[in-house]
C-alpha cells in the first residue's frame, strides 16, 4: 500500500506520480517577499527560507521558520527604521505562513490516513469474499476427490455435459418472449449473420441508452452461439502481433462497467486492424451493465477476430457469478429465457483462451504466474474440460490423475495469483486460491521463456495501473470508480511496435463528482467501505458478543481498546486495522476516558437500519448455493455415502472430517454436528434430501427477513442479562450514539441517478 503513497514515486527517472486521492502539492510555505535597500541581504533571506521549507516539506528539520529567524538574528536586521518593516508584521506573517503550512499537512495526513484504511477495507472484503467462496468448493471438491463413489458419478456426469455441449450450439429459434417493466416487448436492434461493424454499432448505441429495451433473447443466443464456435478454434494463448497496426491496447477488468468500456472506445477508438485490443478478463459480475458488456466485446470479436484478443479471468466462471450477481443480472433480464442463456455462457467461458502472447515477448494472462507454471504445458492443455475452474475434472474413480492435477493448478494458478514485494512463492492465503510470487519468479519466468514483460489485472489499483518486480510486471485495471464513486481511476495500456508502455488513466461519468469536495469525494468512498464492513460483521454479530463477553464478563458494557480490537479481529478474522477503525465503530463519549470503548455503540450500530440494508445488497455463499440447487443436491448425494436417501449422524461426521482436513480453523466440530441435529427438521435420526434443501432455503429467508437480529436490551449477551453497565454509560446515550453514527453514514450516500452514459463526460490524463 505504501507504493502508492506520493512520498515512495513511482517508477522511472524518479519522477513523482501523484494517484486520485493525493491533492498534495510541495507544501512549501509563500514566499515572504520584503522590501529594503540591501537587496543581496533580501536575496539571502529569500533563499534561505525557501530551502528551509522544502526541507521541512520533506521530514527533514523540526525547527520552524520562526526559530531560523530568531537563530540568525535577521528581527535585528528588521527592526531599522530605514527597512520599513516592523517586528510584529514579520512575525505575523511568519506565523500565518507556519499555521497554514501545519494546518495543510494535518489536513492531508487525515485524509491520506482515511484513504488508506478505507482501501483496506474494501480489498479486504473482496478477498474474503472470494476466500469464502473457494473454502467452500475446496471442500466440495475434497468430497469429489475423496469420495470414490461421489468421484465415479461426478465424472460421469462431467463426460455427459461435455459430450452434449454441441447440441447446444445448433440454432433455436424457439425463444419465449421477454418484456420489460412496462409490459413492452424485448426490442432493440435487430442482430444478422455474419455481425459486422455496423451491429457492434448498434449495440452500443441501444445499450448505452436509458430508456432502451434489451436485445431480444434470440439475438443475444446468436452471439453467443457464435462466439462459442469461433472461440473453439483458438489456441490456448493467443498471437498477437503489432506488425501491421505498430501498436496495440490492453484492457483490464471491467467488471460489467459499460460506461468505462464506452470511454476506452471513445478516446481510444474502435477495435480494427490498426487499432488491435486485448481484454484480459473479468468482464461480468459486481457491474449491473455485464450482459452488456459481454455482448458488445463478444460482437466486437466477431466483427474483427483478428483485432480483438479475449482473454478469460476468474470471474468467467458460473461458480462466482452465483455469489457476485451475473447469474442474478441475467435471470432478471431475462426472465423466460435465462436458463438457456447461462448454459450458452458457459459454453463461451470454457472456449475462453487462457492468455496472448505479443510479438513472442509480452504475455498477458488475467492473475498472474507461479514458480510451477509452464506455458508449454499451458499451450497443450484441454481447456474445455474447465466449465469452472473452481471445480476441477474427476476423471478417475479415486482422486484426480496427476497430469490433470497439473494442469488444473497451472490454470488456476494464472487465473488467481497476485505479486509480491519478497522473493519466493506462497499460496495465497488472502483470496484463499491462486499464489504469491515475487520479483526472482517473476524474472526466472520471464528469462525461461524468453520474455522481456508480463502484463496482468485481477486488482484494483488507485491509478488504474501499478509496475512491479523491477519494472519487469504491470497491473492494469480499466473499471474507474469500482469500490464506489471516486475510488479509483481506470487505465488501459497501448504498447507500440517497440513494445514501450503507454498509459491513459480515466475516470467515467466525471460530473457526478466534478462539483464534489475533496472532503466530500473521501467521506463517499469511507462511508460505502464502513456499510460494507458493516454488512459483513452483522454476519459475525453473535460472535461478536461473544468475544466482548470475554473481555467484559460482569457486563459492564466498557473495555480497553486493546481488548476491542482483539474481540474483532478474533470473530471476523479480517486484518484490518482497528485501532484506526474506533472512531467510526464506537467513538467515546465526553465522560469516558479516552482508553475505554464502548462496545455497546458497536452492536447496536449493527442494527440500525442502514446496516440491515447494506446486508440485503451482500450475497452470501449459503445464497449462491442455494440458488444452484444442482449443486445441494450432488453435495447431498455425496454425503449420503450408501445412498439409503438419508445422512446419517455418522455420515455427516465423516463429511465433517473432510471440512477439518482442507479447511482448518474454520468451523468448529460441535458446531457443524449442532448444525446437522438442526436439519433433522422431524426429529427422526436422519437428514433427507428435503430438509437438507429446506435448511438453507430457512437460512436465506431468515437473511432476508426485515429488522434486526435483535436489540441489546431484548437479549442476553453470554448467557447473563446487562444489568451491570458502567455508570459512565447507558443503554439510552450509548442507541443513540449508534444512531447518530448510522445517519451519518446514510447522509453520505451518493445518489447514482441512471442516465444515457455520455462516454464524453470523462476525465483523462496521460500516466
Amino acid at each position: 500500500m505504501l507504493r502508492n503513497c506520493v512520498c515512495f514515486g513511482q517508477r522511472s527517472q524518479n519522477k513523482r506520480r501523484s494517484s486520485s486521492f493525493d491533492t498534495s502539492s510541495s507544501c512549501r510555505s509563500s514566499e515572504i517577499e520584503r522590501s529594503g535597500k540591501a537587496a543581496a541581504t533580501r536575496a539571502t533571506v529569500a533563499a534561505t527560507v525557501e530551502n528551509h521549507s522544502y526541507t521541512m516539506a520533506n521530514g527533514g528539520m523540526a525547527s520552524s521558520l520562526l526559530q531560523l529567524f530568531q537563530k540568525k538574528g535577521w528581527y535585528r536586521h528588521w527592526r531599522k527604521p530605514t527597512r520599513g518593516i516592523t517586528m510584529s508584521k514579520t512575525e505575523i506573517t511568519i506565523k500565518a505562513a507556519i499555521l497554514i503550512q501545519r494546518w495543510y499537512r494535518r489536513h492531508q495526513a487525515r485524509m491520506e490516513i482515511k484513504r488508506r484504511y478505507t482501501w483496506e477495507i474494501f480489498t479486504t472484503l473482496e478477498y474474503a469474499g472470494e476466500q469464502d467462496q473457494v473454502e467452500l468448493y475446496n471442500f466440495f471438491n475434497a468430497l469429489l476427490t475423496h469420495i470414490p463413489s461421489a468421484a465415479a458419478e461426478a465424472s460421469g456426469e462431467r463426460r455427459s455435459s461435455i459430450l452434449a455441449s454441441p447440441a447446444r450450439l445448433t440454432e433455436d429459434s424457439d425463444y419465449k418472449e421477454e418484456y420489460d417493466r412496462s409490459g413492452n416487448k424485448y426490442g432493440g436492434p435487430e442482430i444478422t449473420s455474419p455481425i459486422s461493424g455496423k451491429d457492434v454499432d448498434a449495440l452500443i448505441e441501444a445499450f448505452r441508452r436509458k430508456k432502451s429495451s434489451h436485445l431480444h433473447p434470440k439475438y443475444v443466443a446468436l452471439i453467443l452461439r457464435e462466439a462459442a464456435s469461433r472461440l473453439k478454434n483458438l489456441p490456448n494463448l493467443h498471437n498477437a502481433s503489432t506488425a501491421i497496426s505498430k501498436q496495440i491496447t490492453i484492457c483490464g477488468d471491467l467488471h460489467g462497467k459499460l460506461d468505462d468500456l464506452l470511454v476506452i472506445f471513445y478516446k481510444n477508438g474502435l477495435p480494427s486492424p490498426e487499432n488491435p485490443y486485448i481484454f484480459n478478463g473479468d468482464f461480468v459480475d459486481r457491474g449491473k451493465k455485464g450482459l452488456e458488456v459481454f455482448l458488445i466485446l463478444l460482437a466486437c470479436y466477431l466483427a474483427f477476430p483478428h483485432s480483438v484478443y479475449l482473454n478469460r479471468g476468474n470471474h468467467e466462471d458460473s461458480v462466482m457469478n452465483a455469489r457476485y450477481g451475473f447469474i442474478r443480472e441475467v435471470e432478471t433480464k431475462y426472465q423466460n429465457n435465462s436458463e438457456r442463456i447461462l448454459k450458452l455462457i458457459d459454453e463461451v467461458y470454457r472456449w475462453l483462451p487462457l492468455g496472448s502472447v505479443i510479438d513472442d515477448s509480452v504475455l498477458v494472462v488475467h492473475g498472474g504466474i507461479s514458480d510451477q507454471t509452464d506455458l508449454n504445458i499451458i499451450k497443450k492443455l484441454d481447456r474445455s474440460k474447465y466449465i469452472s475452474i473452481l471445480r476441477p475434472p474427476v476423471e478417475s474413480r479415486t482422486t484426480l490423475e496427476e497430469d490433470t492435477k497439473l494442469e488444473w493448478q497451472q490454470v488456476f494458478d494464472m487465473m488467481w495469483s497476485d505479486p509480491q514485494h519478497i522473493d519466493g512463492c506462497v499460496p495465497n492465503v488472502l483470496r484463499g486460491a491462486g499464489t504469491y510470487f515475487g520479483p526472482d519468479v517473476t524474472s526466472q519466468f520471464l528469462k525461461k521463456h524468453k520474455l522481456q514483460l508480463l502484463v496482468r489485472s485481477h486488482e484494483c489499483k488507485v491509478d488504474g495501473y501499478e509496475f512491479n518486480h523491477n519494472d519487469l510486471l504491470v497491473t492494469i485495471f480499466s473499471a474507474s470508480n469500482y469500490y464506489a464513486i471516486g475510488s479509483n481511476r481506470g487505465a488501459y495500456m497501448k504498447l507500440n511496435f517497440k513494445l514501450e508502455p503507454h498509459f491513459v488513466q480515466f475516470i467515467s461519468a466525471a460530473s457526478k463528482t466534478r462539483e464534489l469536495s475533496i472532503r466530500q469525494r473521501v467521506g463517499i468512498v469511507e462511508t460505502s467501505a464502513l456499510r460494507g464492513l458493516g454488512a459483513r460483521l452483522r454476519a459475525k454479530r453473535l460472535d461478536l458478543e461473544l468475544e466482548f463477553q470475554k473481555h467484559d464478563p460482569h457486563n459492564t458494557g466498557i473495555i480497553t481498546i486493546s481488548e476491542w480490537c482483539e474481540a474483532m479481529e478474533k470473530a471476523t478474522h479480517l486484518g484490518l486495522s482497528w485501532r484506526l477503525l474506533r472512531p467510526r465503530l464506537a467513538p467515546s463519549s465526553p465522560n469516558q476516558a479516552e482508553s475505554e470503548v464502548n462496545y455497546l455503540v458497536t452492536l447496536q450500530l449493527l442494527d440500525t437500519d442502514t446496516m440491515i440494508k447494506a446486508e440485503e445488497l451482500e450475497t452470501s455463499v449459503a445464497d449462491s448455493l442455494y440458488k444452484n440447487v444442482s449443486s445441494l443436491e450432488a453435495i447431498f448425494h455425496i454425503i449420503d455415502a450408501d445412498h439409503s436417501g438419508f445422512i446419517s449422524l455418522s455420515e455427516f461426521t465423516a463429511a465433517i472430517d473432510l471440512l477439518e482436513q482442507h479447511l482448518p480453523g474454520v468451523n468448529q466440530r460441535e458446531h457443524l454436528l449442532r448444525m446437522c441435529r438442526l436439519m433433522d427438521l422431524n426429529n427422526d435420526g436422519a437428514v433427507d434430501l428435503n430438509e437438507f434443501l429446506e435448511a438453507f432455503r430457512l437460512a436465506e429467508q431468515a437473511r432476508n427477513k426485515k429488522g434486526p437480529i435483535g436489540s441489546v436490551t431484548d437479549r442476553r449477551i453470554g448467557g447473563e442479562d446487562i444489568e451491570n453497565l458502567s455508570p459512565n454509560i447507558s443503554l439510552k446515550a450509548s442507541s443513540a450514539t449508534a444512531a447518530a453514527i448510522a445517519d451519518e453514514l446514510q447522509e453520505m450516500v451518493f445518489n447514482d441517478v441512471e442516465n444515457d452514459i455520455d462516454p464524453s463526460d470523462c476525465e483523462t490524463q496521460n500516466g
